[in-house]
């Protein structure tokens, strides 16, 4: 069963995801169909979908890069 986690960042250009995030989430996930920003969220949102990746395989290497990410919770 897929989940979606969902985290605020401080990731806020299409140009930051292409050249410094796509390729972790890629290698990450995967699945480069399976997570996505809302860069017009005021929180910055990624949305991951997901059967076996836990929050921290994202917020990890996110932080490592300089970015702000934490999960946020239903």
């Amino acid at each position: 069963m897929k989940t979606v986690l969902v985290f605020k960042t401080s990731i806020n250009s299409e140009l930051t995801i292409k050249h410094k995030v796509e390729h972790l989430l890629n290698n990450i996930t995967r699945d480069p169909d399976s997570w996505n920003f809302d860069l017009e969220d005021c929180d910055n949102i990624i949305r991951v979908e997901t059967q076996n990746v836990a929050p921290e395989e994202i917020i990890n290497p996110l932080i490592k890069e300089g970015f702000y990410c934490e999960e946020l919770k239903d």
